[in-house]
C-alpha cells in the first residue's frame, strides 16, 4: 500500500486487506477502515483498490464484480474510491484532475467461477475520456504495469503493488510483481518524458521479509 502526500491531498493506492499466514492475523476492513478514515488534508484522502483488496473478497470473486468489503468500507470511512474515475480539484484557483484506475488484477483466473485467465477491471480509456479540459492529471493506478499505455497527457502516474520487490540489492530486485520485472520495481521512472513513481510501500506480499528496501510514506511536492 503507498499513501502520497502532494502537501494538499492524500491519495492511496490500494492493498488495505493485510495479514500473512504464521506471522500475523488477517486485519479486517472493520479496523483498517476507521483507521484511514482519521486521515486529514484540505483536499482529503482518494482511493483506489489493490489486487489484494479483490482477492481477498470471496463474494466477489464468485459474482465477478464489486463493490469489494474494502470499497464499501472506504467509502463508509469517509474517503471515496475512484474505480475508474476522475474529479477535478483545485488549489489556490489552480486545477488539476485525479484519475483511479480500476484494479488490472481483480479477478482471479479460476475455472470454477469461470474464468480461465486474469480479469482486470481497468478502464484507462473511459477514465481519461472524464477528463474535458487540459488541467495536469495525476493517475493512480496499483499495478504499475499499465504505465506504458499511459498517453502524455498524463503528468504522474502513481503506483505501489511491488513493495520494490521486498528484497533489492544495488537497486535491483530479483523477484518483482510485474511482467516489467525491474523496470517499474521501485522509485521515480521517466520514460518519453512521462513520469511514474512507484513507492515501495508498507508490509509484505508472500514472504515476510524487507531487505534494502524499507517501508515508505512517499511525499511528493509538485510545482
Amino acid at each position: 500500500m503507498l499513501f502520497c502526500w502532494l502537501v494538499i491531498i492524500i491519495l492511496l493506492v490500494g492493498d488495505y486487506s493485510a495479514g500473512m499466514a504464521l506471522v500475523t492475523d488477517f486485519v479486517h476492513s472493520k479496523d483498517w477502515a476507521p483507521a484511514l478514515g482519521k486521515l486529514s488534508a484540505p483536499l482529503g484522502a482518494h482511493a483506489v483498490l489493490g489486487n489484494h483488496d479483490w482477492w481477498e473478497d470471496k463474494t466477489a470473486q464468485r459474482a465477478g464484480h464489486g463493490p469489494t468489503f474494502g470499497h464499501k468500507a472506504l467509502e463508509m470511512a469517509g474517503i471515496p474510491v475512484l474505480e475508474n474515475k476522475a474529479v477535478r480539484l483545485e488549489k489556490d484557483g489552480g486545477p488539476f484532475w485525479i484519475a483511479g484506475l480500476g484494479d488490472q488484477l481483480a479477478l482471479l483466473p479460476y475455472k470454477k467461477y469461470g474464468r480461465s485467465g486474469w480479469q482486470g477491471m481497468d478502464d484507462l480509456d473511459g477514465t481519461l475520456a472524464q477528463i474535458d479540459d487540459d488541467a495536469p492529471v495525476l493517475l493512480m493506478a496499483h499495478e504499475p504495469d499499465i504505465f506504458p499505455q499511459v498517453p502524455e497527457r498524463v503528468s504522474l502516474t502513481l503506483s505501489g503493488h511491488t513493495h520494490g520487490g521486498q528484497v533489492r540489492v544495488f537497486g535491483y530486485s530479483p523477484v518483482v510483481p510485474s511482467k516489467y520485472k525491474n523496470r517499474f520495481a521501485y522509485g521515480h521512472v521517466v520514460e518519453e518524458g512521462r513520469h511514474l513513481v512507484v513507492s515501495g510501500g508498507l508490509g509484505c506480499s508472500i514472504a515476510p521479509i524487507r531487505f534494502g528496501v524499507p517501508p515508505e510514506i512517499v511525499l511528493l511536492e509538485l510545482g
